[in-house]
């Protein structure tokens, strides 16, 4: 199975997370991915070289002022000094947008630089710095070059690329995803094989971008497994088994929050079968980084498997052709995200 990788999704370095206030040790860091490629490598994979992509398939899912404000936000905080004075070396948000501060109205985005993070921003854990944007980018590019593959005829691709996405939405971004690399991907998928397409989203934590950037569509369908955020889990405000899509996307959107911390593999098969949210056996779908030409073509985004999914192969077993090197990859990837 060819493995799709770009160096530079080791650039981003998050240098830590602000967590209530104080910084702590960052958990989406290189190694994770450095983890998932030598077990790919090691199970026999072919390592195949992400190409470049334009801007065009990103505008699909991402509104283009969050496109670039990513793209400069390192270099504007730099050069206003904010590394020197006060000293912090992150771009990090303090005050935030919501809603309530302009009666529904669209906020403005902001003049100051120390500012503009609270517009674009939902968290204080998800830090820019230099090689956040280049590793965001070429994370988009691994993927859009998986789709590229399968399309083109090979059986199935793995996407290997990190910081992952599926935390990020429209014109936000949060919970160590910048730009929602699998949400790109799928609407490359619609815009070229004329969809429908199913992303199946499994990880500790709900896939919150994702969910609401198809929430109103029929043309992608969502179905996430995660710790229940009723639990207390991130990210808090969505992930809840009533969110079951709007509009033409009614009935389109299917959540299955987990409370146990382990359970067999029969009930985990269970679950990952029940999140896919199909309308039609034509449907594509889209499973944790990878990418099939079978009848059920698949993309998925970065995963991290949580407590109440201990055995890979009960999704890995959904997939038609080679399992080895994905087992192997999901065993070695941990939550982050």
């Amino acid at each position: 199975m060819p493995v799709v990788w770009s160096d530079s999704c080791r650039l981003h370095d998050p240098g830590g997370e602000i967590w209530i206030g104080v910084r702590t040790e960052g958990t989406e860091v290189a190694a994770r991915v450095d983890a998932v490629r030598d077990s790919l490598l090691r199970n026999g994979a072919r390592i195949v070289e992400a190409e470049s992509h334009p801007d065009e398939s990103l505008l699909r899912v991402h509104d283009d002022s969050l496109l670039s404000y990513l793209a400069s936000a390192w270099e504007e905080w730099s050069a206003a000094g904010l590394p020197e004075d006060p000293g912090q070396d992150r771009v990090v948000p303090y005050v935030f947008a919501h809603v309530s501060l302009t009666s529904g109205r669209p906020p403005h985005i902001p003049a100051a630089t120390w500012a503009k993070p609270g517009y674009f921003a939902y968290d204080t854990m998800t830090l820019v710095g230099p090689g956040t944007w280049e590793a965001a980018r070429a994370a988009v590019d691994v993927a859009l070059t998986a789709v590229n593959l399968v399309l083109d005829g090979e059986p199935t691709a793995y996407g290997c690329c990190r910081p992952p996405g599926h935390h990020a939405a429209h014109a936000c971004y949060g919970g160590s995803c910048y730009l929602n690399n699998a949400a790109v991907a799928a609407a490359e998928l619609v815009e070229r094989i004329g969809g429908p397409v199913a992303v199946l989203d499994i990880d500790a934590h709900h896939g919150n971008g994702t969910q609401e950037l198809f929430y109103d569509r029929a043309d992608v369908v969502v179905g996430s497994v995660h710790v229940d955020p009723g639990a207390g889990w991130f990210p808090h405000f969505l992930g809840f088994a009533d969110e079951t899509g709007a509009g033409a996307g009614e009935g389109g959107n299917v959540n299955i929050p987990r409370r146990g911390a382990g359970c067999d593999a029969d009930s985990e098969r269970l679950s990952i079968s029940s999140a896919l949210p199909r309308r039609d056996r034509g449907m594509s779908c889209a499973r944790p980084g990878v990418a099939s030409s079978a009848k059920r073509d698949v993309f998925g985004s970065p995963c991290g498997l949580h407590p109440g999914l201990t055995r890979p192969a009960a999704w890995i077993s959904l997939l038609d052709g080679p399992k080895a090197a994905a087992r192997a990859a999901a065993q070695a990837a941990p939550s982050a995200s």
